[in-house]
């Protein structure tokens, strides 16, 4: 070990870690170990920082294992795999089975998004294009459910939780109106689709608010669906 400093500066894939000597040779199996006590080669950056050409990111999650060995992630975190494949390349086995844990730990439950929408015509010779239209895609099920599926792009200014996080809810939508990005983050987080329902709301020339397109009204609809994971 007397090749390096007590203090070890790090650049992984271009992030910049710090870390002590003895945390990064405290697993005695692992390939970090090999290398910082001279057993396996490692270059310097140009700044003179040992260089590991690693996922600089996910690097965080394997130190703080090493400092503390604990896994904590945040809340719809999606590089499970990724991490452990970073964890196999370092030779922390430990690290890959609470990863694997955190993946069987989900709790099952119920999510149903909906949205009300229409389609917008082409103008100008365009009338046979149509593109879809929403304004907003509402969200319903238990509050810590859909906080883990849909983290930061959750709106819950509907219903804020006056210290009631264990609850159900009806009034909240997303930050953003792309559908199939919900359903990937459902999809990713291991939920099904079990059911789905629509239904047209069009109404006449006569019910048209000011600044209503007509042939958009006509083609008002109401579509639900419903994801469970088991």
């Amino acid at each position: 070990m007397s090749g390096f400093p007590d203090i070890v500066e790090l650049n992984v894939g271009g992030v910049t870690y710090s870390a002590s000597l003895a945390t990064l040779t405290n697993q005695p199996e692992s390939q970090l170990c090999a290398i910082f006590t001279g057993n396996e080669p490692i270059a310097k950056d140009s700044k003179g920082r040992y260089f590991l050409d690693r996922d600089g990111v996910l690097f965080r999650y394997i130190l703080d294992y090493l400092r503390d060995g604990t896994l904590t992630l945040p809340e719809c975190f999606r590089e499970r795999d990724r991490l452990r494949r970073e964890a196999e390349r370092y030779n922390l086995p430990h690290l890959v089975d609470l990863i694997a844990d955190t993946s069987r730990s989900k709790v099952p439950g119920c999510i149903t998004v909906g949205y009300r929408g229409s389609f917008q015509f082409g103008k100008d010779g365009l009338a046979d294009v149509k593109f879809r239209k929403l304004s907003k895609i509402l969200v319903c099920g238990r509050v810590p459910l859909m906080r883990d599926v849909f983290g930061e792009t959750l709106n819950e200014s509907r219903d804020p939780d006056h210290g009631l996080a264990e609850r159900y809810t009806s009034r909240f939508f997303l930050k953003h109106s792309f559908l199939e990005q919900a359903f990937d983050m459902l999809y990713e987080q291991g939920f099904k689709l079990i059911g789905s329902c629509g239904s047209g709301t069009a109404g006449s020339a006569a019910e048209l608010k000011p600044g209503v397109d007509a042939e958009e009204n006509r083609w008002n609809h109401y579509n639900e669906f419903v994801f469970v994971r088991e």
